[in-house]
């Protein structure tokens, strides 16, 4: 399922950042492209959720809800829950040479090559969701 995963979030690469989305053609977040990837129903994917100010544990719980399973040993296709900084939380899908995330600065989904640059809190794998 990793391959998978990563080729749909690939596919997204380019997609226009904006808050809260969940459709490709109008523009994902970080949550969106995680649910993209993942094929999430939508209808399980939280519609309001802060990633900045709370805490790792709260964003945990809503990725939890949705049904991925936690790993310690986060492989290719995983999902990451990074603090890219003081309690302002993201969530990346690691890939075999990097990580594709919704970057907000840049406005647009982007592959990474590389180490993710930021503390990792918690990761997942994709199961039967």
């Amino acid at each position: 399922m990793g391959d998978d995963v990563i080729a749909r979030a690939r596919a997204c690469v380019g997609v226009r950042f904006r808050a809260q989305g969940r459709v490709p053609a109008y523009g994902l977040d970080c949550v969106g492209l995680i649910a993209f990837a993942g094929q999430l129903p939508l209808e399980r994917v939280p519609a309001r959720y802060a990633m900045r100010g709370g805490t790792a544990e709260a964003v945990a719980a809503l990725v939890d809800a949705v049904g991925l399973v936690r790993t310690d040993v986060p492989g290719p296709g995983a999902v990451l829950l990074v603090e890219a900084g003081a309690r302002q939380f993201h969530l990346v899908i690691r890939t075999a040479d990097g990580f594709v995330h919704a970057d907000a600065g840049i406005g647009r989904i982007v592959a990474v090559p590389g180490a993710v640059p930021w503390p990792v809190v918690a990761s997942w794998q994709f199961g039967e969701v």
